[in-house]
């Protein structure tokens, strides 16, 4: 069993930087899983390997801030509970990763389609983050 799980999404594991937001949408690589778009970037990194992640949701399709804040919740939430293998994996390859969510559906998600979404999608980072290794950074 895995030891010293830490279920939390705190300042640290926010990306809020504004020079590294406008880097990972200029430099970084997406790929969509409805209904997310994915934009991430990796580097390699001179201390330990960190992971950052950012959420949004457009006013396109939804003008109310309390359906936008909704679904940024329950994205936050899904993320908080599954990101441990790939933190792990970034920390052992002492890699920085920079993840951005965007939800482009039209409806309201119910949490057990978010979850299973963000599921996937780590997933997916896992695979690139193994496929990738220091060679191409």
């Amino acid at each position: 069993m895995e030891k010293n799980l830490r279920y939390t999404l705190g300042k640290d594991d926010k990306l809020k930087s504004r020079k590294i937001i406008e880097q990972l949408f200029k430099e970084g690589k997406s790929f969509s899983l409805f209904p997310f778009r994915i934009i991430y970037l990796l580097q390699s990194s001179n201390n330990i390997g960190r992971l950052q992640a950012g959420f949004s949701v457009g006013t396109k399709h939804f003008k109310n801030a309390v359906d936008r804040n909704r679904i940024k919740r329950l994205m936050r939430e899904g993320y908080r509970l599954q990101k441990n293998t790939l933190t792990d994996l970034v920390k052992k390859d002492t890699k920085d990763c920079w993840v951005f969510f965007i939800y482009t559906g039209t409806n309201i998600p119910d949490h057990t389609l978010v979850s299973e979404k963000i599921n996937a999608s780590l997933k997916r980072l896992q695979k690139i983050v193994d496929e990738n290794g220091i060679k191409n950074l």
